[in-house]
């Protein structure tokens, strides 16, 4: 058999339904995980609103979509091509450069990307305009990538656009040294939707980085950058100043540029970058930030100085500071699509933007997806992010022991990941996910017994015995001790983890 192209995203394919088929280095048992699945299911009971897709109903679509889905997964992944964006250009170029019949606002950073893009996603919306958005990685379906009007693309449309965009995505794979990359496909895909549909404006979340990005193919009027640390740094570099050099690449000439705050460094390269281009700049601290922020019943509760002007007692219904951070990047990037702050000082409607705050979700971040005992999911894969979700989950709910459930990707800073959980943990199970890319659960346990101690650490090869583990340790506490369990390390955990305890 041939060895197939490795995909560095997430496999667009279900999990768990191909789990079995699937080819993996995994134990060859794992049909049982569907067991696990139907039991974690009813202990946690029907979700509740859901705006993570599930399979198709109807058996047709769903073998179409699984078709596609195969298709695009058999491509490689971003990391397995030299940095280019001739690829995605000669592609675009073919199909009538969609991407340049809306007006766009590109997002880059480490961590808070995709947050950032559906609170801006919702303000924009609560204005009354289309918006699509584009974002990766997925939770657990490759259609959430896509949005329209704040949903994520049917399975329908996703099949149709990608049928339609085929027969020039073989013509440029002809014309080129390399096949278009998975990524490569899903950005060429998202752009055609956005022109089909049509938008009012574009939400582009780059993939990796930025100046090679396929996603750096539009002239974004709002330039994002959300905080900058270490990460991917085989890709991007090893410090802030050449990782933020890469992501400026997404600033162009005449943009506005909304600045989280960064690292001095990092901060000194986007500016130079912005007086390069001609750029103007709105700085996180300076131009707007978050002026108060007290922990509300499902979330938070905010005031926010934007471009224009102050605005109070807005609720976030998501956890941390970084998420209230956040906010007032994703504030002050839709002032400056309106002009506000250049072209005239005033705030936006008040009223307006309360309500698209609070209408605000951003699964896998701080979710709340089973109680008694309460399970928290957070995709934090960093030792940045790591932080960030301790303190996060520290500050609003306060468990009285919290138990840890981590599945990690190889080529992470996994023992800085760790150090960031080791003093909110009582417990840690560590396990993998289905990926390829999952690091082996031997190995991180030896990492997290340096950390932890070999006392507060057990291991699971199977997510669902992880989570069975986890459970079982904070009920061992008692109905209302008040423990909890965190599942995180890694996208993927976090997305299968919600299938297994019923989030579908």
């Amino acid at each position: 058999m041939s060895e197939r192209p490795q995909n560095d995203d997430p496999d667009p394919t279900d999990p768990f339904d191909e789990l079995v088929e699937a080819e993996t280095d995994r134990d060859p048992d794992l049909a049982v995980i569907e067991a696990g699945s139907r039991t974690l299911r009813a202990q946690a009971g029907p979700p509740q609103g859901d705006p993570i897709p599930a399979r198709p109903a109807d058996p047709e679509v769903d073998r179409a979509l699984r078709a596609v889905e195969e298709e695009l997964a058999g491509r490689w992944g971003e990391t397995k091509l030299d940095p280019s964006v001739q690829r995605i250009v000669a592609l675009l170029d073919i199909l009538g450069s969609p991407q340049r019949a809306y007006p766009s606002i590109h997002i880059t950073g480490t961590n808070g990307k995709t947050s950032t893009a559906r609170m801006i996603e919702a303000l924009l919306s609560a204005f009354d305009l289309r918006t699509g958005r584009y974002t990766s990685p997925h939770v657990q379906s490759v259609t959430e990538r896509i949005s329209l009007d704040g949903a994520p693309i049917s399975a329908e449309r996703f099949i149709e656009t990608y049928r339609d965009i085929a027969p020039y995505v073989e013509m440029v794979d002809a014309q080129q040294e390399y096949r278009l990359s998975f990524f490569e496909v899903l950005t060429a895909m998202a752009f055609a939707a956005f022109a089909d549909t049509p938008v009012d404006v574009a939400v582009v979340e780059v993939g990796m980085g930025g100046t090679w990005d396929a996603t750096n193919v539009i002239d974004g009027d709002v330039a994002v950058v959300t905080p900058i640390s270490l990460d991917h740094t085989d890709r991007l570099g090893e410090t802030h100043e050449a990782i933020a050099g890469e992501k400026s690449g997404i600033i162009k000439k005449d943009a506005t540029v909304v600045l989280a705050q960064q690292p001095v460094d990092a901060a000194s390269v986007m500016l130079k970058r912005a007086v390069e281009v001609d750029a103007t700049v709105a700085r996180e601290g300076m131009e707007f930030g978050v002026i108060s922020r007290e922990v509300a019943v499902g979330g938070q509760m905010l005031t926010l100085r934007g471009l224009g002007g102050e605005y109070p007692e807005v609720f976030l219904p998501l956890y941390g500071a970084h998420q209230a951070h956040n906010a007032a990047v994703a504030l002050a990037a839709v002032e400056a699509f309106f002009g506000v702050g250049s072209d005239h000082a005033r705030t936006l409607d008040i009223d307006t933007i309360r309500s698209a705050f609070a209408a605000v979700s951003s699964p896998g971040r701080m979710e709340v997806v089973r109680r008694s005992p309460t399970v928290v999911l957070d995709a934090a894969h960093n030792p940045a992010g790591g932080r960030a979700a301790a303190e996060a989950v520290t500050e609003a709910f306060g468990f009285s022991r919290l138990v840890g459930v981590v599945g990690t990707s190889d080529g992470k800073d996994v023992r800085g990941l760790l150090e960031a959980f080791e003093p909110i943990f009582a417990e840690i199970v560590v396990t993998r996910n289905s990926s390829h890319r999952a690091m082996d659960p031997d190995e991180l346990a030896a990492i997290a017994v340096e950390v932890f101690g070999a006392e507060r650490v057990q291991v699971e090869p199977r997510l669902d015995d992880a989570l069975e583990v986890a459970i079982t340790l904070a009920e061992e506490e008692g109905e209302f001790s008040g423990a909890g369990v965190l599942v995180t390390g890694s996208v993927i955990t976090v997305g299968e983890a919600r299938l297994l305890l019923g989030r579908s």
